[in-house]
């Protein structure tokens, strides 16, 4: 079918793939719940289906962007098996590693292959260098499509497992969003002594900046040596007491905060007192 795609959901992740498709001169067709957001990308070009069913019977590689996999089934739950026989699923939806391969096995009873993605760049990102996203699945199917998938970002593939692309997407959603949690905390905390979020910019940068932490401690976390040497868990206790009583001093939420500190005590009613904090790693490992 040449260089042609359907892309399935058009919020802004969505809107923006077909956008980076119509840029690099495919033939793109389209599939939204709310067809009203598709309008500027029918004046570029693409192509609005009537259902989902037509939408995905208009090309082999279909990407879809919806919330989760549950969505993704209202959509295509009624499409016949015949429809859906022979076609690449993109699956960039995020979900669990054990969803994804639940979908998978879905794909595959109704003739149809999935790629499972996790894209790691927002909509403005899409298209531009140094994005990136995992993708696993078959890797027959995966270099056969390649070309397809770059348009979007670079590609990382890490496996045949489908679950694969999940999992790394969700290990790195665990690092984001707990960081940048802490983030929005530190400006709730500034905001209450006047210091705007431009004043404290470049230190948010420097302060989230971990690479040489995270260089330091992986060799240590995969050999299992947690020692104290750098670094002790109980002084990293009385740390996290003081930024709680600093926000709630403020007047300022401190949920955040106090499950940090929770976590740390922890640790140390764990016997991790003169430990690293990547003790915590063992701590966290135990449901």
């Amino acid at each position: 079918m040449g260089n042609s795609v359907t892309v399935i959901g058009l919020g802004p992740m969505g809107r923006a793939m077909a956008g980076a498709y119509l840029d690099q001169g495919y033939r793109v067709t389209l599939w939204n719940r709310t067809a009203a957001r598709a309008e500027d990308l029918v004046r570029r070009g693409a192509v609005l289906a009537p259902s989902p069913a037509e939408a995905v019977a208009a090309n082999e590689v279909v990407v879809v962007s919806l919330t989760d996999h549950a969505a993704l089934y209202a959509v295509l739950d009624g499409v016949a098996p015949a429809a859906l026989a022979g076609r690449v699923l993109v699956n960039l939806s995020s979900d669990t590693p054990g969803r994804a391969r639940e979908t998978a096995d879905w794909a595959r009873e109704r003739g149809a292959v999935q790629l499972t993605g996790g894209v790691l760049v927002p909509p403005s990102g899409i298209g531009a260098a140094g994005s990136s996203a995992f993708y696993s699945g078959p890797r027959e199917v995966f270099e056969a499509h390649r070309s397809t998938l770059e348009v979007l970002t670079g590609t990382d593939y890490r496996g045949e497992d489908p679950g694969l692309a999940a999992l790394f997407y969700q290990l790195n959603m665990v690092m984001f969003w707990t960081a940048l949690s802490g983030h929005w905390q530190a400006l709730a905390l500034a905001d209450a002594y006047g210091i705007k979020a431009a004043d404290l910019l470049p230190y948010s940068v420097g302060a989230l900046d971990m690479k040489r932490f995270l260089e330091f401690y992986a060799p240590r976390v995969d050999a299992g040596d947690h020692s104290g040497d750098v670094d002790r868990l109980a002084m990293g206790l009385a740390s996290a007491e003081h930024v709680l009583h600093t926000v709630t001093d403020a007047g300022v939420d401190g949920a955040l905060p106090a499950a940090v500190v929770d976590l740390f005590r922890r640790g140390v009613e764990a016997g991790h007192g003169q430990d690293s904090s990547s003790s915590l790693v063992e701590v966290l490992k135990r449901k």
